[in-house]
């Protein structure tokens, strides 16, 4: 434990130079007392820590100082090799980076932990591109060509940026937005935006190119993007003619109705109820339109029931019906 702590102090000083006491024991957690103890031990280890007395003062590293001390445990290691054998590469454009990252973590490790961890991580598989049914996950084509390492730019350096987007249902267009940040929600990439004040956000699929402009964009110094996302999402949701669908389904068919709809508000476990298949589970869901729901559940066959709205049930109704009458002469088997 103390062995940790000792890097993470080494680690404090590396990345934001000189630190009091005090600010090392509150980022560490522990006392003012047992900081400088660990100062002293690492003063004896042979780490050239020095310190500066007066207003300004606190614990520095003599400049200059490196050292391959990554203070990684086998855990810790081994979570950063599985995550980088996912499907990282489709995180905004970053594939490359999180290559080179994967093979400095394992340069790093010692020599009998390197090949520990490597052959652990080769045992995990985080988010394969096709599911037990041989069907290939969806998964946005975002990456390629210099479109979204553009928007990334954009975003860290805090410049405007003009996109040519193809909104839904409309010929691409150049815009340009104050960008906010980036956001990745279930293998797709978004980004938030203002645009003339006012809230956007754009599917990363549909910039097909992106310039970074000079000027400064206009937006906040920090930002909660998890609370923008929430609050972008609830607008998204309450507006437009959105249907809101209340729905039992096999549990094994879950994921797949997920996967069409635009979002599930409400989720209840599988119950045991009087003339229906045990186990099943009731979601509220959210769907583009009457048509988005009426085809999204009719894919899921008989392993799945609309209760509400009455209208859903009718144009399911009607449509098994119109197969029935199709196929109503068919030899009997």
């Amino acid at each position: 434990m103390r062995a940790d702590r000792l890097v993470s102090l080494v680690l404090l000083l590396r990345q934001r130079g000189r630190l009091t006491a005090d600010t090392l024991a509150r980022e560490l957690d522990v006392s003012t007392r047992t900081v400088l103890r660990d100062i002293e031990a690492l003063s004896a280890a042979g780490v050239p820590v020095y310190a500066e007395r007066g207003r300004h003062g606190g614990f520095s590293l003599l400049p200059g100082f490196r050292t391959e001390l990554t203070g990684l445990n086998h855990d810790e290691a081994l979570a950063l090799l599985t995550a980088g054998s996912g499907r990282g590469e489709l995180v905004f454009g970053l594939g490359s980076a999180l290559s080179s990252a994967m093979r400095k973590v394992v340069d790093a490790l010692p020599e009998g932990h390197r090949a520990v961890a490597s052959d652990a991580a080769q045992r995990f598989l985080v988010d394969p591109e096709s599911d037990l049914l041989s069907r290939r996950t969806a998964a946005d084509d975002e990456t390629s060509g210099t479109a979204v390492t553009e928007v990334r730019r954009a975003v860290l350096a805090g410049h405007k940026l003009r996109i040519h987007y193809a909104a839904t249902g409309e010929a691409p267009r150049w815009r340009t937005v104050d960008p906010i940040g980036l956001v990745t929600v279930r293998d797709r990439g978004y980004l938030l935006a203002t645009r003339a004040g006012a809230d956007r956000t754009y599917r990363l699929s549909r910039v097909s190119a992106a310039e970074v402009l000079p000027e400064a964009a206009e937006r906040p110094n920090r930002v909660d993007l998890d609370r923008i996302w929430q609050e972008r999402s609830a607008r998204f949701l309450a507006g437009g003619e959105h249907l809101t669908v209340l729905v039992r389904v096999d549990p094994a068919r879950r994921e797949e109705l997920l996967d069409t709809a635009l979002a599930v508000r409400a989720e209840e476990p599988g119950t045991r109820e009087p003339g229906t298949d045990d186990g099943w589970v009731r979601l509220e869901a959210t769907f583009q339109d009457a048509r988005h729901a009426e085809w999204a559940l009719w894919q899921l066959g008989p392993d799945a029931e609309a209760l509400a709205p009455p209208s859903l049930r009718a144009a399911l109704h009607d449509r098994a019906a119109a197969l029935t009458a199709r196929y109503a002469d068919a030899p009997a088997r």
